[in-house]
């Protein structure tokens, strides 16, 4: 019986690797699709995506762009049937013109079911809904409003400010998307529990068990979606092997420091800011363009001169609100580097998208707002450069507003990478730099 069983497994290893041979290996360099993704027979586009799944947001970027829509059917074994795209009106159409057919699906719940929970990021139907509509009526409240801002001004005065002028003072380096992080992280718990988890408190290296238990889990959770064969996963489980054995001991991590804080609700609300995502991307792309960086500072200046205020001072909400230039250069990095760069639904029944595309029963539909940002057919071909741009006068977070002001009068960031290089990204959650964001601090000459 066990020589069978070899006999077997042999066999289906060498047709598997036949057929990767005639179908992958020896296919010829400029047999492209001209539209779409690559389609073989049986494995659909696995073998490419084996290939690209490192670089999944620039290869589906490079391919979508290609198409006439911003749109392709993927195709994978196990059933995995779907459309990805970058196109505005399907988005429309998703998230608001027929929302009830796209719920987030049970592939998308079951793969980070472990980490999240039933929580309001891993819910739909009437789950989702209930969570939603308290969480908007607490989030939305004016006395909260004011508690995230004094949070935020006290967390800035009296540790990342100390912080960044001690790197000043040391000449030292600083991983700046580290210490965004745990800033973030300091107020979203201050905020949703009223506990100060203390990451960012003394040298900034605080709570580094638990940070990294929170990022694994997250890196660990979202790479789920990336395996070549969908259910894998639990098979490892069930072993407890490599990744998930991994995984189960950092969820173990984040849930015994959610039974520290409340054991009721920290499940439903645990998160990470996307704040330390979109500002650790925006640092690194002001670094290149001084001119960008003068100008904030001048209408800063200008702020201040016109409310009698000196560098240091609290902004109101309405100072934040004259900061035009700023937050529409944060919106530009935005732009480029959104902090989630991807989501993926699920279709309850058959769907014709706005452009014309099939979507059927039980298929995932993935927008990427990381490619969107770089389609031209959206903004044309002046702005798919990388380059930060001001001039658009929208709302923005008044917390990332706040924290950029108070970082970028006092303080010059000088990356400590190579110039004109592009920082791998990390693709978990939410976009992260690979390696974090090196940077040497100076303090300005006030």
């Amino acid at each position: 019986m066990e020589v069978a069983s070899l006999q077997t497994i042999l066999l289906f290893m060498s047709f598997i690797s036949f057929y990767v041979y005639i179908f992958l290996l020896r296919r010829k360099p400029n047999k492209i699709a001209t539209h779409g993704f690559k389609s073989y027979p049986l494995v659909g586009t696995l073998p490419d995506f084996l290939l690209n799944r490192h670089r999944f947001l620039d290869w589906t970027t490079a391919i979508l762009s290609r198409c006439p829509t911003n749109t392709a059917v993927f195709r994978r074994p196990g059933k995995i049937h779907g459309v990805i795209t970058a196109n505005p009106q399907i988005v429309e159409h998703m998230l608001k013109s027929n929302f009830d057919n796209f719920p987030k699906g049970v592939r998308f719940r079951t793969l980070l079911e472990d980490f999240l929970g039933e929580g309001i990021f891993n819910s739909d139907g009437d789950l989702w809904k209930i969570q939603r509509k308290t969480a908007s009526y607490e989030f939305n409240t004016k006395s909260l409003r004011n508690f995230v801002m004094e949070n935020v001004a006290f967390e800035l005065k009296t540790r990342l400010i100390p912080i960044l002028e001690n790197s000043a003072r040391n000449d030292t380096v600083l991983d700046f998307q580290d210490i965004l992080e745990r800033f973030a992280f300091d107020n979203i718990c201050k905020v949703a529990f009223n506990v100060d988890p203390g990451c960012l408190g003394g040298d900034g290296t605080v709570g580094g068990e638990f940070m990294r238990a929170f990022e694994d889990a997250a890196n660990l959770s979202s790479g789920r979606f990336m395996y070549a064969l969908p259910s894998s996963f639990i098979i490892k489980k069930f072993l407890n092997l490599g990744s998930e054995k991994k995984l189960r001991k950092s969820i173990a991590k984040v849930h015994e420091f959610a039974d520290k804080i409340i054991r009721t609700r920290m499940e439903e609300r645990t998160g990470r800011d996307t704040t330390s995502s979109a500002l650790s991307w925006f640092f690194w792309l002001l670094s290149s363009k001084p001119e960008v960086e003068l100008k904030i500072l001048q209408e800063l200046e200008n702020i201040r001169l016109q409310n009698g205020k000196t560098i240091g001072d609290t902004y109101s909400f309405d100072e934040l609100r004259e900061m035009h230039y700023l937050q529409a250069s944060i919106t530009e990095a935005m732009r480029l580097y959104p902090p989630v760069p991807i989501d993926t639904k699920a279709c309850n029944k058959d769907d014709i998208l706005p452009d014309g595309t099939f979507i059927g029963k039980n298929w995932f539909i993935s927008y990427l707002t990381f490619a969107m940002g770089r389609m031209e057919s959206v903004w044309g071909k002046i702005v798919v450069s990388i380059s930060l741009r001001g001039g658009l006068k929208m709302g923005f977070g008044n917390k990332k507003a706040r924290l950029t002001a108070s970082v970028l009068e006092r303080f010059g960031m000088d990356v400590v990478m190579e110039k004109g290089k592009c920082p791998e990204y990390l693709l978990s959650l939410t976009l992260r730099m690979k390696g974090g964001l090196p940077v040497k601090v100076k303090e300005r000459i006030v």
